[in-house]
């Protein structure tokens, strides 16, 4: 018989991920974003709903695999209501403030989870309840600072101030942990993160706090510095949370709703954290 060549394996992506759909679906979320955030704002907010309602069936699907049934739908609603509601308070003045009608809208879902699971089998009800109030308390309760800053004095500003922080966050973490890091984090939740690499978020963090303060709020440098000195943590925490639940439910991503960036939740695990955070920061040094 002729001698046959061995066939050649087809090269695989770098960590299994198709890198032009990564790129092609990073692109277009990015204009989608900055189409919202620079010239429609109520197309942010609205993306940001339907996120967040995507990420609220992942963060259930991860539970499922634990035996945790949580009031999926229900939650996703009450997610829709209050993102978009207490935009909509502040748009169109429609008679309450966005804060009081999110504290009710999130309030209001645990109580409708509550009766719903009331209505299905006395067994499981700790567990699943407790499934339902993580999901409220990750979700819901903290995108909703999405349209509680953007009703602030230069809410947009604020917001695009926030995720540039977030972005350096991760992209100094990377950079100097690629480069420098030595020290294990977390290695039981996320092997690749190191102290040197946490060291190099603040600092990037906190050098884009400055400028987005001096040059996208008119604001102090020395309210910048604190809030990239507070945003960096905050993301840290909200990836190593996302980190530790993929890990305990057995999962690389949390879906492949994004192709080549896996889930929502994977996009937003350190947003969710840095909202509440630069909301806090912001409206304290900077009044609303």
């Amino acid at each position: 018989m002729p001698n046959q060549e061995p066939a050649r394996a087809t090269p695989t992506p770098k960590a299994g991920r198709d890198l032009p759909m990564a790129i092609g679906v990073g692109l277009v979320l990015l204009a989608a974003l900055a189409v919202g955030l620079l010239w429609a704002p109520w197309f942010f907010v609205l993306i940001s709903a339907v996120s967040l309602s995507l990420a609220v069936v992942e963060i259930h699907r991860a539970l499922l695999r634990k035996g945790m049934h949580a009031q999926v739908k229900t939650i996703v609603a009450g997610t829709l209501v209050s993102v978009l509601g207490a935009y909509a308070m502040f748009r169109w003045n429609l008679g309450l403030p966005p804060t009081t009608f999110a504290v009710i809208c999130v309030c209001g879902t645990v109580v409708a989870c509550l009766v719903a699971r009331l209505l299905l089998a006395r067994e499981g009800f700790i567990r699943d309840i407790a499934a339902s109030a993580l999901i409220i308390a990750y979700i819901p309760l903290m995108g909703v600072f999405i349209p509680l800053m953007m009703a602030e004095p230069g809410g947009t500003r604020r917001i695009i101030a926030v995720v540039a922080c977030v972005v350096a966050s991760d992209t100094g973490a990377y950079a100097i942990g690629s480069l420098l890091g030595r020290h294990k984090m977390a290695p039981h939740i996320s092997p690749s993160k190191t102290w040197e690499g946490f060291a190099g978020s603040i600092a990037t963090s906190a050098v884009i706090g400055v400028a987005a303060a001096l040059w996208c709020l008119g604001a102090s440098w020395e309210l910048g510095l604190v809030l990239g000195l507070c945003i960096a943590p905050a993301a840290t925490l909200g990836d190593l949370v996302e980190s530790l639940i993929k890990r305990d439910a057995g999962l690389k991503d949390m879906s492949n709703f994004l192709p080549g960036h896996g889930g929502f939740m994977d996009r937003l695990d350190s947003m969710l954290v840095a909202m509440p955070m630069g909301w806090l920061v912001l409206r304290l040094g900077m009044g609303g």
